[in-house]
């Protein structure tokens, strides 16, 4: 029975690379010299570090550009709210989005059910695996999958025929 799984999955060795890339550029502006600016990745978190919002501001659009020149959507990070770590500084937690969860798991099988395509959704730890009859179907799944759940970067892989 042929089926596909929807995932998210962001590309961890990228992030890897944009945070690095980040982190160099803090290191030679001149608007950042002598400030506590600066960008640390821990497992799935990137951790940003500044004197004020708008220091935690500039960082994260420093951030958004690596990652988009890298091909990675920013729809991944789930930025925190700012937090005050001590005297005058800030840090702020963004998270990067793995795995689809359960709500929006939920909307997924939901939405493939009121397609009225002859299809089956299964939620599968992190992903939701799409199985029917026809190759014609899954492909009008993925179509309506990638027109009404805008909000995710979701990417299809494990088609089989």
């Amino acid at each position: 029975m042929p089926s596909f799984d929807t995932v998210l999955e962001a590309n961890f060795v990228e992030v890897k690379n944009a945070v690095e890339n980040t982190a160099k550029e803090i290191g030679t502006r001149f608007d950042f010299k002598g400030t506590s600016a600066g960008i640390e990745l821990k497992d799935k978190e990137i951790t940003l570090f500044g004197d004020a919002e708008f220091q935690l501001q500039q960082v994260e659009d420093i951030l958004r550009n690596k990652l988009t020149k890298r091909n990675v959507d920013v729809r991944f990070l789930d930025i925190g709210k700012p937090q005050k770590i001590g005297g005058d500084k800030l840090k702020q937690i963004v998270k990067v989005r793995n795995g689809i969860d359960s709500e929006n798991a939920k909307k997924l099988q939901k939405l493939i059910k009121e397609s009225k395509l002859k299809l089956q959704a299964a939620i599968q730890e992190e992903k939701v695996r799409v199985s029917g009859a026809k190759r014609d179907d899954l492909q009008a799944a993925m179509a309506l999958i990638r027109k009404d759940v805008a909000d995710l970067p979701l990417s299809f892989d494990n088609f089989r025929d």
